[in-house]
């Protein structure tokens, strides 16, 4: 008789600073590695993580979803401050729930939120979080263009060259531009985002409106479906996995 499996879904927290991104590389360290090398060591178990997304190397996490499943039944509370002496300072585990036989993290996942962070001045506090970019940011002018993004495209031109994903069909939700306390914050709600998508978009964006281009101009290269036509991707240490919605 087949033993039924526990189901836990998990909202995770990281820096992403110093981590290969999220997901388990040979030869790197990465927070799928961190966190399921800690619930291996409480659980005794090798545990499948699968997370909602996968974050590229430097990208941080507000909101990341995991789930796993597991033979043992877990006191939650117990499970949650267990892994967060386990794990480095720069992962947290913030909740832990039961979820249903079926949840899945990837695929039940509606629509994704990230954020992008730029620092109007420099700061030893926003060093790492943010993009202290030099020239103009007209939030104005940079919402008008980001919403000939918003609708249903193929994002091949906002996608790196060597990703496997062979649909590149996302649906952009929105995408909003809004300076507050010395920061200019970017964010943006998809279904799902490409590899090297979100910082692709933000350093287009910022591109078109510096050289004046029009809303045509982002028409032109989602049509075109050629990457070296858009622009040049922001550093990734300014962007965050803001929320995951299902």
């Amino acid at each position: 008789m087949r033993t039924r499996l526990n189901n836990y879904k998990m909202k995770i927290q990281y820096d992403g600073t110093r981590f290969s991104g999220w997901q388990i590389q040979n030869n790197a360290d990465t927070i799928q590695k961190q966190v399921s090398n800690a619930l291996k060591i409480i659980s005794k178990e090798n545990v499948n993580l699968i997370g909602s997304g996968r974050t590229d190397s430097g990208v941080h996490a507000l909101g990341q979803v995991a789930n796993f499943r597991s033979e043992t039944e877990f006191d939650i509370y117990k499970l949650k401050h267990s892994l967060n002496a386990i794990l480095p300072n720069d992962i947290s585990v913030i909740s832990i729930d039961k979820a249903g036989d079926n949840f899945h993290a990837r695929f039940d996942a509606k629509k994704r939120i990230y954020i992008y962070l730029f620092s109007k001045y420099k700061s030893p506090f926003w060093n790492k979080y943010s993009y202290f970019y030099h020239g103009e940011i007209d939030c104005g002018k940079l919402n008008k263009l980001g919403g000939q993004l918003e609708g249903k495209h193929d994002f091949t031109s906002f996608s790196r060259k060597n990703s496997e994903t062979k649909n590149k069909v996302c649906h952009v939700y929105s995408t909003f531009w809004k300076e507050t306390r010395g920061l200019v914050v970017f964010k943006i709600e998809a279904d799902r985002f490409l590899h090297g998508m979100v910082r692709t978009v933000v350093g287009t964006l910022l591109g078109s409106a510096k050289k004046g281009y029009d809303e045509k101009y982002l028409n032109d290269i989602l049509k075109a479906r050629e990457r070296n036509l858009a622009g040049e991707a922001v550093p990734p240490n300014g962007l965050f996995l803001f929320k995951v919605k299902y």
